[in-house]
Parts: C-alpha cells; structure tokens; sequence
C-alpha cells in the first residue's frame, strides 16, 4: 500500500515524464484509490501540485545544502527532496519530524532504500534552519506560504500575505534583487516577472505571484434550467456545505469543498465545476435559444455547455477540437448535464472548421495560460517569451477562421486564459486595423484574484 508521500513522488515522476499533467494524473490516481482517507486525499493533491508550483523555491533552498551537484542527485531523489521542503516551510500543519520521516520512508517504499540516509541528512538540515516566526512582508531570510485566504482580502491591493522566517537567507535581496526575489520566492520564470513588473509595478505582480500559488478556489456552475441557485444553496447547506453567491448569476463559491462527486446533484447534471471568469465567457456571446453557434476550440466542454444551457438547449452548438480524449469529456459532460443540442466534431489538425453561416462564433483560443497558474500546474515552465509569436500566429488564422463562419450582423467572442497583451487587446487591434467592418461591443480584463482566475474576452459584432 503506497503512503501519501510515496504517492506523491510517482505522480511527480510521471509529470516528469510529460506523459500527462498534474489535474489529469491526479484525478485518474484518485478515481483509482480505495484506500486513502478524505484528508489524505487532499493532502496528495496539495503536495504534487504545490511542489511542482514551488519547484524554484524548494530548489533555492534545498541546493546549498547538498554536498554534491545537483544535476547530479537523481530526479526520483529530487522530488522526495523538494516533497520534504515543501512540507517543511511552505506547509504548516506537519511538524517537521513528521514531514522528515514520512519522506525519507517513502525512498525505501519506491526502491531507493540506500538514499535514506541522504534525504534524511538534507531535510534535517533544512530542517535546522526553519523556523516557526512568520512575517508580513518579504525578505532574503523569509519564504512565502502557499495559503487560501477569503476571497475578500485577494481582493484588496496588499492581501494578507504570511512569509516563514529561516534562521539564515537562502533567497535574493528583495530591496537589490527585487527580480531576482520574485522569481525565486514564489517559484516563477524571471521573464514572466520582468513582464509582470514592467506593466504592473512590484505590489501588484506579489498579489498575482501568491494567487497563483495558493490552492484555486472552487466555483460551480448552478445549470439553473434544473434548479435554481437558491434552491441549490439550500441543498448544499442541508448537507453541510457552505457556499457564497457569486456576481454571476449562475454561480456559488465553495469556501471549503469536499470532493466533487460528493456535491449533491453532480450525479443529476444540477452544477459543473467552472471558475468565475470563464462563466462570463460565455454570457458575453449573449446566446439565446435557436442560435446557431460554432464552438471553434470546445473541449473539454465548460463553455461549450454553458452556451447550450443559455440557450435553453434550443439551437444547435457545432462543438469542435481537435484532440479526441478532451473531445469525449466534453460529450460526457454534455450527457450529464442532460444537454442536446451540441454537436461534438473531431477537426484534424489541418481541416478547416465547417463552413457557416453561424448566428455567433465562440474561440476559446490556445494561449501560454498565464491567468491561471495556479489551476494549470505546469504551465509557468512551459512559459518562453518567444513562445508568444508561435501562439499569436495560431490566435489570429482561429480568429479569420470565425470570420469566414460567422454571418453578416453575427457576434464573435474571442477569449483567453492569458495576462499577456500580445494574445489579447494587441491581436484584437491588429484584427480590427484587418477587417474595419468589425465593432467592439464588450471588452473585459478578468483580473487574478478579484475575485477570479486572469484572462480576456471581447465581443465584435460583424456588420
């Protein structure tokens, strides 16, 4: 029987090996698993995610106390290093004996019983130098912590941060390196902060560094066609679930989730898990039923259900993708939720979509996901600057695309999970420096943290 600790290296291991991502990995383990309890359950899913999230900051401290080159310490070693790190100053509910030996037996657990003695020399010196005073602000001498704060205080200009002391400064200067700091202490590409500070300035670009590392909040999409949002709040409560409206009317927050099969009425299709800001995606096409719509970029389907639950499951939704598992999830999802009207269609990577005319044209583009770090584990070590002009190219012919299908007097929503100008409010000018016949109707900036995940939407209309 795996322990926690030991669960969590595998999952790294195969994340490493770029089979799959932390969110899919994690779900297939957990689907699988009979065997760990609801605590534990939830710990794993902290650990691998928030390891990976933190690898720069847990390699910043773990480096200088290991005698040896890093390149050199095995990659399974490396994650049961930085999964005791991590335990060790970003959490604080494990003491640090606990977080030490559970560690260092998970080694023996995944057949590396002569490195105990090396894990457990490292982390007791990490150990040594963590302490249990925390601070408000940063320093070279203090890590910050991987905390859910109310959605409230993420809101305000400086949120409630904590940051652990160590008895000795592992990280940049933050008043000479401020850079340098950045990127260190809250584990992210220097690049991406370089941007971030340039358009944002330094309190700014902390407040989105530490959302992007606490635990994403949970929103649920209330399908109001089956219940209403106060009917569903109060069968969340009966079964002792808190839960927050939010500013969409179809969505609750849930302060403190259990698992998601375990709300009442998944099994019914009365709610699908979709963060705040991807909920006004959808609103913005302004649907409405007999519509005839084209999802350009469907699967896995949050959107694409949305637009059929909006119209009341009246019309018809072309739902295209080219990737066939997500494309199955979006059908699956779609049968949960008891929507009919949207049609499913496997585009081959080359294949132009169907031709129109559509009434509107949903493209839910590819983009580098810098809204939501947090959500998408992975995706700050993809980031690369030059990255961006491979991704703009592929947003503007997905855009020419809609063009071509949409009608004369239809609406075109185009919309991203990105921070980046080049992939949002730059492409729309040049598009509309291309085609002058277009008008913008609505264009929105979802912020991180206020009081949702990052990302942009703009409705043209198409005269």
């Amino acid at each position: 029987m795996k322990t926690v600790r030991s669960a969590a290296a595998e999952l790294l291991q195969r994340c490493r090996s770029g089979r799959a991502f932390a969110p899919e990995l994690l779900d297939q383990w957990l689907a699988e698993d009979t065997v760990l309890s609801g605590p534990d359950r939830r710990l794993l899913t902290q650990l691998v995610c928030g390891v990976i999230r933190r690898r720069a900051t847990l390699d910043a401290l773990i480096q200088p106390l290991v005698e040896r080159p890093w390149s050199a310490v095995e990659p399974v070693l490396q994650d049961l290093l930085r999964l005791g790190a991590y335990q060790l100053v970003v959490l604080t509910h494990i003491p640090a004996y606990a977080a030490v030996d559970a560690t260092v037996s998970a080694a023996g657990e995944l057949g590396w019983p002569r490195a105990k003695g090396f894990l457990n020399a490292v982390l007791r010196r990490l150990a040594a130098l963590v302490s249990e005073d925390f601070v408000s602000s940063p320093a070279a001498d203090a890590v910050p912590l991987d905390e859910s704060l109310p959605l409230e205080s993420w809101s305000a200009d400086s949120p409630p941060l904590r940051y652990r002391r160590l008895r000795q400064a592992l990280l940049p200067d933050p008043q000479e390196q401020s850079l340098e700091y950045l990127a260190a202490a809250f584990s992210l590409p220097r690049s991406l902060v370089s941007r971030w500070l340039e358009r944002q300035g330094w309190q700014e670009t902390i407040r989105w560094a530490a959302w992007f590392n606490a635990p994403p909040p949970l929103w649920l999409r209330v399908q109001t066609r089956r219940v209403s949002r106060e009917a569903f709040r109060d069968c969340l409560a009966a079964a002792g679930i808190a839960s927050q409206p939010g500013p969409h009317p179809q969505s609750l927050y849930l302060p403190d989730p259990p698992p998601v099969r375990q709300i009442p009425g998944y099994a019914e299709g009365k709610f699908t898990v979709q963060d705040l800001s991807a909920m006004l995606v959808a609103s913005a096409l302004e649907p409405h039923p007999g519509m005839r719509i084209l999802d350009l970029c469907a699967a896995p389907g949050g959107k694409t259900t949305h637009l059929a639950e909006l119209m009341n499951d009246q019309g018809h939704v072309l739902a295209c993708d080219i990737h066939p598992r997500r494309l199955e999830t979006l059908r699956r999802l779609a049968q949960r939720l008891g929507l009919n009207c949207i049609e499913p269609h496997l585009l081959h990577p080359q294949e132009p979509p169907p031709s129109g005319p559509f009434d509107a044209v949903l493209v839910d583009a590819p983009c580098s996901n810098t809204g939501v770090l947090h959500r998408r584990p992975e995706a700050r070590w993809r980031w690369r600057t030059q990255d961006l002009k491979t991704l703009t190219r592929r947003q503007a012919e997905l855009l020419r695309q809609a063009l071509a299908a949409v009608r004369p007097g239809g609406t075109l929503v185009y919309a991203t999970c990105s921070l980046e100008p080049e992939e949002n409010e730059r492409l729309i000018q040049e598009l509309l420096r291309a085609f002058p016949r277009l008008e913008v109707e609505e264009e929105y900036h979802a912020i991180p943290g206020r009081p949702a995940d990052g990302g942009y939407h703009v409705r043209l209309r198409c005269r």
